[in-house]
């Protein structure tokens, strides 16, 4: 059976398998737990009150449906691609592989270049003096890209620092908080209208509009796929990395939002520009310094997703174009490096153009209904090729309801954004949709201006 890269020269270096379960582990927990989370307690406060924990629970169910579906995807088929590859292998049609590719690859670069001027931001703040932002901004991306130039394991061994730094950030806010534990009702909503209540104002839809919010915090197992190609035993490590990523995430988020309830009020969480530093003011009030250290913590949390999005996107550029969808010379990979050189320059010239260009944050809240919708064709993807006999078999498997609740569930979600969005009286909430759909059609208008000289139609998978 022909390979989807067959087409390529067999003398040309190849990405090395060097990652092992645990680097898995740790590159899905990095790309979980974000500087998000800092703020987002407050945001889910306002709406659940002391019960933020259902929440990120209900969340977690909703994501795993898709992160199971992506966990077997990358036992069966370890290819740089991710979902390009999978939505090939399923549907055959090279235009909606490419629409996929080019839709994921969005949602990590504008994440990158809005990533990066935070982190400057962040610094110009920790320094206290005026910084010229966008030009420090392209500097992070240089040395980020540096990093991942040098190799996959150096590119990992920065994952674990940044990932270690940010989860004992959190860590710090549960330990030091943990002796406030069931000082409060955790099942007490906005809803309750008797103080010490029982939580009667909590509904099922009160829990899935938490849910809605938290599903994000969750959505980083995206990046996993995308380095399979480089993973030791795939059918084993992916599962073993993914599903233990999320699961280490929500035990995290589970605990802080216990945490923070039971040192601040909800109330006063909801009103708090920096809820979380609020609780370690509060629950640590003896450590002086902590806004400093939280800031550095920021950055690297903020620096870590960034990482991760530039590793994934060379990875995606490289896997498209050993599969036939972009120009074979983003296929080329570093002899003495085993990087793909190529594509982490072209990702960096496109970054620096949309961190010089100024307008990336109304593309980035677009990336979600990008991502959402790349979620939904995988899993739809993923039942055709459970259904079709001859595909291989991976080391884990779901039933095939798995993938059909998951692509439910990200359509809806999608649906719900879209309406919310029709039905809102302010324009401004329109357009984050009207980009994500503009950039579905630019892509797919690329693919047949710029029709690939090796399609993916063509080569027997």
């Amino acid at each position: 059976m022909n390979q989807p890269d067959s087409h390529t020269p067999p003398q040309q270096p190849a990405l090395q398998k060097t990652l092992g379960p645990w680097q898995i582990l740790f590159y899905g927990l990095g790309s979980m737990l974000g500087a998000g989370i800092y703020a987002l307690v407050g945001r889910a406060a306002d709406s659940l009150g002391n019960a933020i924990w259902l929440a990120f629970l209900a969340a977690m169910v909703a994501a795993l449906l898709t992160g199971l579906s992506y966990a077997c995807a990358g036992s069966r088929y370890p290819k740089a691609g991710g979902a390009a590859y999978v939505t090939h292998r399923s549907f055959k049609y090279s235009w909606l592989s490419y629409v996929v590719g080019i839709a994921v690859m969005m949602s990590g670069l504008t994440s990158m270049a809005t990533g990066s001027q935070a982190i400057a931001e962040n610094l110009e703040k920790a320094l206290g003096m005026a910084l010229p932002i966008k030009f420090v901004a392209i500097g992070l991306v240089a040395l980020v890209g540096g990093i991942i130039y040098r190799g996959i394991r150096e590119s990992m061994w920065a994952n674990i620092v940044c990932t270690v730094v940010e989860t004992a950030g959190l860590l710090f806010i549960i330990v030091v908080g943990m002796r406030f534990w069931g000082g409060v009702n955790y099942l007490e909503t906005p809803g309750d209208t008797i103080e010490g209540g029982l939580g009667s104002g909590i509904t099922l839809a009160l829990v899935l509009q938490g849910a809605v919010l938290m599903f994000f915090s969750f959505i980083g197992f995206e990046d996993i796929l995308n380095v399979s190609e480089e993973v030791k035993n795939p059918r084993r490590d992916i599962p073993f990395g993914l599903i233990g990523a999320m699961i280490l995430a929500t035990l995290i988020y589970m605990a802080v939002a216990i945490t923070a309830v039971s040192v601040v009020p909800w109330k006063e969480l909801a009103a708090s520009k920096t809820p979380l530093m609020e609780v370690a003011h509060r629950a640590a009030p003896w450590f002086r310094g902590i806004d400093k250290i939280y800031v550095g913590i920021s950055i690297f949390a903020i620096g870590n997703t960034a990482l991760l999005n530039y590793i994934m996107g060379s990875r995606l550029l490289y896997g498209m174009s050993r599969q036939g969808l972009l120009p074979q010379v983003l296929g080329r990979v570093h002899p003495r490096r085993h990087s793909p050189h190529v594509a982490i320059a072209v990702l960096f010239v496109i970054v620096t153009g949309l961190i010089l260009s100024g307008g990336v944050k109304a593309l980035a809240e677009s990336t979600v209904l990008l991502l959402l919708t790349v979620f939904t064709v995988v899993n739809i993807g993923l039942v055709i090729l459970k259904r079709r006999k001859d595909e291989p078999k991976g080391g884990f498997e779901v039933p095939v309801i798995v993938p059909i609740l998951g692509a439910l569930v990200c359509a809806s979600l999608v649906v719900v954004r879209v309406m919310s969005a029709i039905q809102s009286a302010d324009p401004a909430n329109r357009t984050a949709p009207l980009i994500a759909a503009a950039v579905l059609v630019v892509a797919l208008a690329l693919y047949f201006i710029i029709k690939p000289k090796h399609d993916m139609g063509e080569v027997e998978m």
